[in-house]
């Protein structure tokens, strides 16, 4: 079960906020968000994703995961076929499907920002075992759980992962991933936070203490920011939907965003409407609604 999710919301029809202008651009989370609890996206959601697309709503899908994961919406990418991964990493062509992704554009964490990141972490909560997330290989510290659905290409200290002559060292590295087994998720995250300063980008969308450690700067919206800029899109344009902490800059740079029923109350702070959950289909409920009210 989700850690968030026991939240519902109050009714079954979103709370809509007013738009300031027509929407041109729908930015989605996947998991806890677009996706169901098994992964899985629903007939609903597909019909009314194409449906936007076909009256000239770009959908951007803009997740924490890697690209090799991207197979759960491969199937439904209309138009551009883009997707923002790694929260916001990268951008990815979706277009040539699973395994022949292709990156459109890469903001890497320096290695020395990474190592900063890992040196301060383990001062400041010992303990933490830690990941690395390239761009097409994952690797790990012995210690580091089985959370992913992948075999690690290199089991070593961190510290040797980053290393000039680490395996994938051509690679630029997306994120780092730290995992403790006792602290509260949202405790570390602060923690780690106030730790690491502006050395690297901190954020968690993961029920357990996993934290995703990005390049200073780099997020979910900042990337979107990029692309809609040279699409000419504003955030006013922009209707974006969001589960958890790692969503909160996205829902709060757009100009029409929406919490999921099952959404983490950092993420209902932070947008300004709020939608039912992933599992009834939160996100489709919303476009069916702004597509109506455009005819």
């Amino acid at each position: 079960m989700r850690e968030n999710g026991p939240v519902t919301s109050a009714t079954r029809q979103p709370e809509t906020p007013a738009a300031a202008l027509p929407p041109r651009l729908i930015a989605t989370d996947l998991d806890g968000t677009l996706l169901r609890d098994d992964k899985s996206v629903s007939e609903r959601t597909v019909a009314a994703l194409a449906a936007a697309e076909e009256a000239g709503v770009e959908v951007f899908f803009v997740t924490g995961r890697p690209a090799r994961w991207m197979d759960v919406v491969s199937d439904h990418v209309h138009g551009h076929g883009l997707a923002i991964c790694g929260n916001g990493a990268a951008v990815v062509d979706l277009h040539g499907g699973p395994g022949a992704h292709r990156f459109v554009k890469v903001r890497e964490l320096a290695r020395e920002n990474a190592l900063d990141a890992v040196r301060l972490l383990r001062e400041a909560a010992p303990g933490t075992v830690f990941a690395v997330e390239k761009t097409y290989g994952f690797y790990q510290e012995p210690a580091y759980p089985k959370l992913h659905m992948e075999i690690p290409d290199t089991l070593a200290p961190a510290e040797q992962l980053l290393a000039p002559d680490a395996p994938g060292a051509g690679e630029p590295v997306l994120k780092i991933l730290a995992f403790h087994h006792e602290l509260d998720p949202d405790a570390f995250l602060t923690v780690a936070r106030r730790a690491v300063g502006d050395r690297a980008t901190i954020t968690r969308s993961s029920p357990s203490a996993l934290l995703e450690i990005s390049g200073p700067g780099v997020s979910k919206a900042s990337t979107l920011e990029l692309c809609c800029a040279e699409r000419g899109i504003s955030p006013e344009e922009v209707v974006a939907f969001g589960d958890m902490p790692n969503d909160v800059e996205m829902l709060t740079w757009a100009g029409t965003s929406y919490a999921m029923g099952n959404a983490h109350p950092a993420v209902i702070a932070a947008a300004s409407g709020r939608t039912v959950a992933n599992n009834e289909d939160g996100v489709a409920v919303v476009i069916e609604k702004i597509l109506a009210e455009r005819l």
